[in-house]
């Protein structure tokens, strides 16, 4: 099936020339109505002109198509949103490809070099794209291409400017995907590799005239369709070639956290921090911080050695709990799948309901725990919601409580304990 765009609105910012202007006559070709947005300055920034858009404008009502111009800055992203609106009444697409370069080294840089920048590459993609936001927000669609570049990802020398604005898109493009996936509206970033005006400032002539833009576009349209559910993807595109591009991160090294953490101690395992071998691939914000949390209940101090003296209260419920799991261990794990972290003062128990028959142990986990949930106090605060003197909830509320990591593993914890505990 042909992808089509019937009845949407796109607007293409710096559609002038180069991979804009291939997107507008694209799209106007598959049925959307365009506005063609270039300011028709130079890739500096400096001058304007209205003979760029209107020559892409032109051609596209040639061949039948739709489409009119605008002349402002991405600045005034509220003004191109205007002409969209008036036009055609609506604003489906909105494709944020306008840049220019003012390359040199960091020392040389004048602030006008980085201002420019930023101006065009983070304000004006901002302007633009917040412009159509509560256009896209109330008709429950929308789809947004951010221009990303290889000089964001890795870096690139003499262009601090470009690669600092280039990456900032990336993170916007990031956040609008979360905030916008209930209305249906994605947010998805390209790193094209493509000859233009821009391009051929840096790439040999016959380079820039290989890597044609008609490479960058099938992969923009793709990434615009309303069949289309990638959201928040990256995407590194030129010559025909395609991929898409993850984070990545060590598994690292889990250091205790009841003593100090020196330098000599990151040497010493520098190798184990900065090994790549079963690498994580964290997607989300949650995922990120779910190593460190986890390691909040790494305590580096040895179990004290069994006493002769009567049990306290806490060793008393831990038996409880033993003899509970010993006796009721399958069942208890076929219905929790989870392990509990219990940090009582300055002791730590496990007790898995995730393998085997279940167990109960004394002591920090030598290693992270998948699906586990950590519950810390006092002792005498545990004591009192296990025997139903103190709420739970109250508790938590007021501090005495945290609870970290898996909270659908916390909700079950009522399945250990007595219904008075309130757990």
């Amino acid at each position: 099936m042909t992808l089509r765009f019937d009845g949407k609105v796109v607007i293409v910012t710096g559609a002038g020339g180069g991979l804009g202007k291939v997107y507008a006559l694209f799209f106007a070709s598959r049925g959307a109505k365009v506005v063609v947005n270039d300011l028709g300055g130079d890739t500096k920034g400096d001058g304007s002109s209205a003979k760029a858009a209107d020559t892409v404008v032109n051609e596209i009502r040639k061949a039948g198509g739709e489409a009119v111009a605008n002349y402002d800055s991405v600045e005034n992203g509220a003004a191109i949103v205007e002409t969209a609106i008036k036009a055609f009444g609506r604003i489906d697409i909105v494709l944020n490809n306008a840049g220019i370069l003012r390359d040199t080294s960091f020392l040389k840089m004048t602030d006008k070099d980085w201002d420019l920048v930023q101006t065009v590459h983070v304000k004006g993609v901002y302007a633009v794209t917040k412009a159509a936001w509560p256009h896209m927000m109330k008709q429950g669609y929308g789809r947004i291409i951010m221009t990303t570049s290889a000089a964001g990802i890795y870096g690139n020398f003499g262009q601090a400017n470009y690669s600092t604005a280039k990456l900032a898109q990336l993170g916007m493009a990031n956040t609008l995907a979360i905030e916008g996936a209930k209305k249906n509206i994605h947010c998805n970033t390209i790193a094209p590799i493509a000859g233009s005006r821009m391009t051929e400032t840096v790439m040999p002539p016959q380079m820039v005239k290989a890597l044609k833009p008609e490479f960058i576009c099938p992969l923009v349209a793709y990434l615009c369709h309303e069949s289309t559910e990638e959201n928040g993807g990256l995407f590194e595109i030129g010559a025909g070639w395609v991929s898409k591009l993850r984070w990545e991160r060590t598994k690292g090294h889990a250091f205790p956290v009841d003593r100090d953490l020196t330098p000599e101690d990151i040497k010493e395992k520098w190798a184990v921090i900065t090994d790549f071998t079963n690498s994580a691939h964290p997607k989300t914000l949650m995922e990120s911080t779910q190593m460190v949390s986890g390691n909040l209940a790494n305590k580096s101090k040895e179990a004290p050695k069994a006493s002769t003296a009567s049990k306290t209260p806490l060793d008393n419920v831990f038996d409880q709990i033993s003899q509970k799991v010993k006796a009721e261990g399958p069942a208890l794990v076929n219905e929790v799948q989870g392990i509990y972290i219990f940090v009582v003062g300055n002791d730590t128990w496990v007790v898995d309901l995730k393998n085997g028959n279940g167990s109960v142990s004394k002591g920090a986990p030598s290693k992270e725990l998948d699906g586990s949930c950590t519950l810390t106090a006092e002792p005498e605060v545990f004591v009192q919601i296990i025997e139903g003197k103190l709420d739970a909830q109250s508790a938590w509320a007021s501090g005495k409580l945290t609870l970290d990591g898996n909270m659908m593993i916390a909700m079950k914890l009522q399945v250990l304990f007595q219904a008075k505990s309130k757990l």
